[in-house]
């Protein structure tokens, strides 16, 4: 019987919860923190039991056990289930964050959930190190400027890519905002004519067609298209060979609203022939533009 294993993990604090929530609404078994020495044992009871989607989260809390971990994911592939890696990230000052909101403790820390700032960067660098061998195998989101109804449609957007085959991400980002640190590669382009400075234009977005259409006859902008296209399609194939899973492209402008999203479509319809492809427009998911759920839903913070 074949089964769907999609494994959990990342930084305390970035999201794992909402992560779970997202696989059990796609009908996953789900079980948080569950002891890395357990995971074959774990599975082949499902497997036993007839369950074919498995969705399971780990983290520093098994920290004992995580360097048997790539010993039991090889297990599991000699049984034919090939799990799905998906890491959770964010950066230092928003885990900090999250943790003095919610005064948890940090499960690196022997201390109280008050504990100076100090000392919680030091257990979240010290958590980061003994990730960092799971974090290198994994598909990677990070989740410092998502609300919980952007990461979870993220996951969903992972689970629902092809088995087997190398999917290639391309998400715009403003650099107003931050850059995002799950890119494997990125593009800078805010030296491009920007449609923001055209009255017509600036309320629109690069998915409106006055703004594509603008973009789309403008040389740079076609050079730029063109570039990337070309350092990707000389690359890509060497990936794949070396078994990757997502590969994911960041396009970024000043404010993640117009030339970025058009050179991510673009580049998208142009790769999609080949690849299996997901867009992804993190500026207008913040701004909710793109993602069309409800106000309350929308501004839910990520939590653990």
């Amino acid at each position: 019987m074949s089964m769907e294993l999609v494994l959990i993990s990342g930084m305390s604090g970035s999201g794992k919860s909402v992560a779970l929530h997202a696989l059990e609404d796609a009908g996953y078994y789900c079980v948080d923190n569950l002891p890395p020495e357990l995971l074959q044992s774990f599975v082949e009871l499902k497997r036993s039991q007839r369950i074919d989607k498995v969705g399971i989260a780990m983290d520093a809390r098994s920290a004992q056990g995580l360097p048997k971990l790539p010993e039991q994911l090889e297990r599991l592939r000699s049984l034919s289930v090939e799990p799905r890696l998906i890491f959770l990230d964010a950066g230092t000052s928003t885990l900090v964050r999250r943790f003095s909101e919610t005064r948890r403790r940090h499960p690196l820390s022997p201390g109280s959930p008050t504990h100076e700032r100090q000392a919680l960067e030091l257990d979240i660098e010290k958590e980061r190190t003994l990730l960092g061998v799971l974090r290198d195998q994994s598909f990677i989101i990070d989740t410092s400027d998502l609300k919980s109804a952007q990461l979870q449609s993220y996951i969903k957007q992972a689970i629902e890519a092809p088995e087997g085959q190398m999917t290639l991400m391309f998400q715009s980002f403003g650099f107003k905002h931050r850059m995002p640190t799950d890119s494997d590669y990125v593009f800078d382009v805010r030296m491009l004519p920007n449609p923001h400075y055209e009255s017509e234009l600036k309320p629109l977005t690069g998915l409106d067609e006055p703004v594509a259409n603008y973009l789309r006859n403008m040389p740079e902008v076609q050079q730029m298209q063109q570039d990337i296209q070309q350092f990707l399609e000389r690359w890509l194939p060497l990936l794949a060979k070396d078994h990757r899973s997502y590969v994911t492209v960041g396009i970024g402008c000043t404010g993640g609203q117009h030339r970025s999203v058009y050179l991510v479509e673009a580049l998208a319809n142009h790769f999609e022939k080949k690849w299996p492809t997901v867009r992804r427009h993190r500026s207008l998911d913040y701004r909710g533009k793109f993602l069309q759920v409800s106000e309350q839903f929308l501004t839910a913070p990520v939590g653990s």
